[in-house]
């Protein structure tokens, strides 16, 4: 039998790289010049998901409020050292790039789908030599801010994009499995990504641990999609 999935599309931070050293420096640099404390990865990993401004906001309001005047500032500074420094630290997870290998290998089409901007995205995966990986690169300001995960346009943007066909998203956030969920495609959360809540409550359709389950879950969830459809036909 062939693959049962045509595409696999993945988020980015917390789930395809661990960027959470990487921001939390841009976040401690902004925080400087506003002469707060820094924060540590810890701290920062929860407030990771809805993009940069809404993760600097978080940081400020846990170190004493956002200073309304100030904040762009701020955020162009956290972005300028955040792109100066993008790929410091950042690093895929363990088993990707075998997951990857492993699924060009039967043909099916990745993607990335994040709330990261576009430009942002594709600086970070071209400098850890990942993103000719991809048939395309979404970003959370691609489709328009109000079209971020979690609505399902850029799930269904990336299908379209990719032809067509049984989709899989993998993500570790609420918003990406809302965006999966309502897309009606198979959700899958990563238990080792940065969830601000239990990663049994996101609401994922299926939850691994690490990427060497990744295969055999979807090859699971093709053979059980067969007898599914054996047992109609009885």
């Amino acid at each position: 039998m062939s693959f049962p999935f045509a595409i696999i599309g993945f988020d980015l931070d917390g789930t395809l790289v661990d960027t959470a050293g990487d921001l939390t420096a841009g976040v401690n640099h902004a925080l400087s010049l506003a002469a707060r404390a820094p924060l540590t990865v810890e701290q920062v990993r929860p407030m990771i998901g809805l993009g940069g401004r809404h993760m600097l906001e978080q940081g400020l309001r846990a170190t004493g409020g956002v200073p309304g005047g100030d904040f762009e500032r701020l955020f162009r500074e956290f972005l300028r050292h955040y792109e100066a420094n993008i790929a410091v630290h950042s690093h895929p997870f363990p088993g990707l790039i075998e997951a990857l290998d492993a699924l060009d290998a039967l043909g099916v089409k990745t993607a990335v789908v994040t709330n990261k901007t576009e430009r942002l995205a594709r600086l970070l995966l071209g400098d850890l030599g990942l993103a000719d990986r991809f048939a395309t690169i979404i970003g959370g300001d691609t489709l328009g801010r109000e079209n971020a995960k979690p609505s399902p346009a850029p799930i269904h943007e990336m299908i379209a994009r990719c032809g067509g066909g049984r989709t899989a998203f993998v993500g570790d956030s609420i918003y990406d499995m809302e965006a999966a969920n309502a897309a009606g495609v198979t959700s899958i959360a990563v238990r080792f990504g940065f969830p601000n809540q239990p990663v049994e409550t996101l609401g994922a359709d299926h939850i691994i641990d690490h990427y060497n389950a990744l295969l055999p879950l979807l090859r699971e969830l093709g053979d059980s999609h067969v007898q599914s459809d054996m047992g109609r036909r009885d």
